[in-house]
């Protein structure tokens, strides 16, 4: 499924670090809903704000900012607007677009029926499949993950993702685009 860094011993993402509007709604989320144990809490020096942490499996930590005076959000550059199911995908450049978490595939439909029960909106299953829309209606020989899509307090868009088979050579196969590409 992985293949061979043969520049630097990488052991995974120690963190990935966003900004909140509201860090007790945060812990609220990360902690009760989803369950990740916030792991360490820092006030940033002369009133900068803070910085949290939280465990989210697998040697990983999810890290949030507060920032007193942050800027708002920008939904439809910052990140997608809503959901991929609903149409969405799109962000800027620069943007972090969503944070798949991994799950175990039989577990799925449970943790969806889950967030549903805690109040959250969360999208179908997609069946993301090399199909020409990218997803199936159904699981089949060609659907390499299965997910879903839901959205934070402060609408950061999250994932659980399950691999349903094994990558392989066969599954890099496109020409990487350069900027000359895009139509903007």
């Amino acid at each position: 499924m992985s293949g061979v860094n043969k520049e630097f011993e990488l052991r995974g993402v120690h963190h990935l670090a966003l900004v909140c509007r509201d860090m007790k709604r945060t812990v609220d989320f990360y902690s009760g809903v989803l369950g990740m144990p916030l792991v360490k809490t820092i006030e940033l020096p002369m009133g900068m704000g803070q910085h949290f942490f939280f465990d989210c499996g697998g040697g990983n930590h999810l890290a949030f900012f507060w920032f007193p005076d942050a800027p708002e959000a920008a939904p439809g550059v910052s990140a997608p607007r809503n959901l991929p199911d609903r149409g969405e995908v799109l962000s800027a450049v620069g943007s972090m677009n969503h944070i798949a978490f991994d799950v175990p595939p039989e577990k799925l439909e449970e943790y969806r029926e889950r967030l549903i029960a805690k109040g959250v909106d969360v999208g179908v299953i997609l069946n993301h499949d090399d199909s020409e829309f990218g997803v199936a209606p159904d699981v089949h020989d060609g659907v390499y993950v299965r997910s879903i899509y839901f959205q934070d307090p402060d609408g950061i868009l999250l994932e659980f993702a399950a691999w349903t088979r094994e990558l392989g050579p066969g599954d890099v196969r496109h020409e990487p685009k350069t900027a000359a590409d895009r139509t903007v």
